[in-house]
Protein backbone atom coordinates (compact mmCIF):
# COMPACT_ATOMS: atom_id res chain seq x y z
CA UNK A 1 0.00 0.00 0.00
CA UNK A 2 1.37 3.40 -0.91
CA UNK A 3 -0.07 6.56 0.59
CA UNK A 4 -0.62 9.55 -1.66
CA UNK A 5 1.49 12.67 -1.48
CA UNK A 6 -1.56 14.49 -0.12
CA UNK A 7 -1.83 12.11 2.83
CA UNK A 8 1.89 12.41 3.51
CA UNK A 9 1.68 16.20 3.69
CA UNK A 10 -1.60 16.16 5.63
CA UNK A 11 0.24 14.24 8.34
CA UNK A 12 3.14 16.69 8.11
CA UNK A 13 0.79 19.69 8.50
CA UNK A 14 -0.66 18.11 11.64
CA UNK A 15 2.81 17.33 12.99
CA UNK A 16 3.91 20.92 12.39
CA UNK A 17 0.88 22.28 14.23
CA UNK A 18 1.41 19.81 17.09
CA UNK A 19 5.05 20.89 17.42
CA UNK A 20 4.12 24.58 17.20
CA UNK A 21 1.92 24.90 20.27
CA UNK A 22 3.19 28.36 21.24
CA UNK A 23 1.31 30.19 18.49
CA UNK A 24 -0.77 29.81 15.34
CA UNK A 25 0.95 28.19 12.38
CA UNK A 26 0.93 29.87 8.99
CA UNK A 27 0.65 27.87 5.80
CA UNK A 28 3.58 29.82 4.33
CA UNK A 29 5.81 28.76 7.23
CA UNK A 30 4.74 25.15 6.89
CA UNK A 31 5.35 25.23 3.13
CA UNK A 32 8.83 26.67 3.70
CA UNK A 33 9.64 24.07 6.37
CA UNK A 34 8.74 21.21 3.99
CA UNK A 35 9.85 22.95 0.78
CA UNK A 36 6.48 22.62 -0.98
CA UNK A 37 4.09 25.17 -2.47
CA UNK A 38 1.54 26.97 -0.33
CA UNK A 39 -1.16 26.26 -2.91
CA UNK A 40 -0.55 22.52 -2.55
CA UNK A 41 -0.88 22.76 1.25
CA UNK A 42 -4.04 24.88 1.01
CA UNK A 43 -5.67 22.11 -1.04
CA UNK A 44 -4.73 19.53 1.59
CA UNK A 45 -5.91 21.75 4.44
CA UNK A 46 -9.57 21.70 3.35
CA UNK A 47 -10.31 18.05 4.27
CA UNK A 48 -8.36 18.46 7.53
CA UNK A 49 -10.60 21.37 8.50
CA UNK A 50 -13.77 19.53 7.44
CA UNK A 51 -12.74 16.48 9.48
CA UNK A 52 -12.21 18.65 12.57
CA UNK A 53 -8.46 18.07 12.83
CA UNK A 54 -7.47 21.68 12.08
CA UNK A 55 -9.05 25.00 12.94
CA UNK A 56 -8.45 28.13 10.89
CA UNK A 57 -8.25 31.59 12.42
CA UNK A 58 -8.86 34.42 9.98
CA UNK A 59 -7.45 37.89 10.07
CA UNK A 60 -4.12 39.64 9.97
CA UNK A 61 -2.65 37.51 12.75
CA UNK A 62 -4.54 34.41 11.66
CA UNK A 63 -3.28 30.97 10.93
CA UNK A 64 -4.09 27.38 11.73
CA UNK A 65 -3.91 25.16 14.80
CA UNK A 66 -5.03 21.73 15.82
CA UNK A 67 -8.74 21.63 16.58
CA UNK A 68 -8.30 18.72 18.98
CA UNK A 69 -5.44 17.35 21.06
CA UNK A 70 -2.62 15.79 19.02
CA UNK A 71 -3.02 12.65 21.13
CA UNK A 72 -6.58 12.24 19.85
CA UNK A 73 -5.67 12.30 16.15
CA UNK A 74 -4.61 8.89 14.89
CA UNK A 75 -2.80 8.21 11.65
CA UNK A 76 -5.66 5.93 10.70
CA UNK A 77 -8.17 8.78 11.01
CA UNK A 78 -6.02 11.04 8.84
CA UNK A 79 -5.48 8.34 6.21
CA UNK A 80 -9.19 7.56 6.09
CA UNK A 81 -9.96 11.24 5.48
CA UNK A 82 -7.28 11.90 2.88
CA UNK A 83 -7.08 8.70 0.83
CA UNK A 84 -9.65 8.36 -1.93
CA UNK A 85 -9.60 4.59 -2.20
CA UNK A 86 -8.33 1.57 -0.36
CA UNK A 87 -8.75 -0.71 -3.35
CA UNK A 88 -5.64 -2.85 -3.23
CA UNK A 89 -6.69 -4.77 -6.33
CA UNK A 90 -9.11 -4.19 -9.16
CA UNK A 91 -11.58 -6.62 -7.64
CA UNK A 92 -11.99 -4.35 -4.57
CA UNK A 93 -13.57 -1.66 -6.72
CA UNK A 94 -17.32 -1.81 -7.14
CA UNK A 95 -18.20 -3.07 -10.58
CA UNK A 96 -14.63 -2.73 -11.86
CA UNK A 97 -14.05 -6.33 -12.86
CA UNK A 98 -16.16 -9.22 -14.01
CA UNK A 99 -14.38 -12.07 -12.25
CA UNK A 100 -16.06 -15.45 -11.78
CA UNK A 101 -14.12 -15.92 -8.50
CA UNK A 102 -15.19 -12.65 -6.87
CA UNK A 103 -17.33 -14.34 -4.18
CA UNK A 104 -14.88 -17.11 -3.31
CA UNK A 105 -11.43 -15.71 -4.05
CA UNK A 106 -8.73 -16.28 -1.43
CA UNK A 107 -6.73 -13.34 -2.82
CA UNK A 108 -9.57 -10.95 -2.06
CA UNK A 109 -9.78 -12.24 1.52
CA UNK A 110 -6.00 -12.03 2.01
CA UNK A 111 -5.88 -8.45 0.73
CA UNK A 112 -8.79 -7.41 2.96
CA UNK A 113 -7.02 -8.93 5.96
CA UNK A 114 -3.80 -7.08 5.05
CA UNK A 115 -5.68 -3.78 4.66
CA UNK A 116 -7.39 -4.24 8.02
CA UNK A 117 -4.01 -4.96 9.68
CA UNK A 118 -2.51 -1.86 8.02
CA UNK A 119 -5.33 0.39 9.23
CA UNK A 120 -5.28 -1.18 12.68
CA UNK A 121 -1.56 -0.47 13.02
CA UNK A 122 -2.04 3.15 11.94
CA UNK A 123 -4.77 3.44 14.57
CA UNK A 124 -2.14 2.80 17.24
CA UNK A 125 -0.14 5.92 16.35
CA UNK A 126 -1.11 9.49 17.11
CA UNK A 127 0.21 12.79 15.84
CA UNK A 128 1.42 13.47 19.38
CA UNK A 129 3.45 10.25 19.41
CA UNK A 130 5.08 11.14 16.09
CA UNK A 131 6.05 14.61 17.29
CA UNK A 132 7.29 13.42 20.69
CA UNK A 133 9.28 10.49 19.28
CA UNK A 134 12.18 12.81 18.53
CA UNK A 135 13.20 15.85 20.50
CA UNK A 136 14.66 17.36 17.35
CA UNK A 137 11.37 17.87 15.49
CA UNK A 138 10.92 21.49 16.59
CA UNK A 139 14.47 22.32 15.57
CA UNK A 140 14.20 20.55 12.23
CA UNK A 141 11.02 22.45 11.43
CA UNK A 142 12.58 25.77 12.38
CA UNK A 143 10.42 26.15 15.47
CA UNK A 144 13.21 26.76 17.93
CA UNK A 145 12.36 29.09 20.74
CA UNK A 146 14.70 32.10 20.73
CA UNK A 147 16.87 32.39 23.80
CA UNK A 148 15.94 35.52 25.78
CA UNK A 149 18.52 38.27 26.10
CA UNK A 150 20.64 37.99 29.30
CA UNK A 151 18.97 41.04 30.88
CA UNK A 152 15.50 39.64 30.16
CA UNK A 153 16.50 36.18 31.44
CA UNK A 154 17.79 37.73 34.70
CA UNK A 155 14.55 39.73 35.07
CA UNK A 156 12.48 36.56 34.63
CA UNK A 157 14.39 34.72 37.36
Amino acid sequence: MRLTRQTNYAIRILMYCAANTDRLSRVGEIAAAYNVSELFLFKILQPLVEAGFVQTVRGRNGGIRLAQPAGAITLRAVVEVTEESFAMAECFETGAVDCPLIDSCALNAALREALNAFLSTLGGYTIEALVNSSGAIRNRLGLTVPTPAPALAAALN
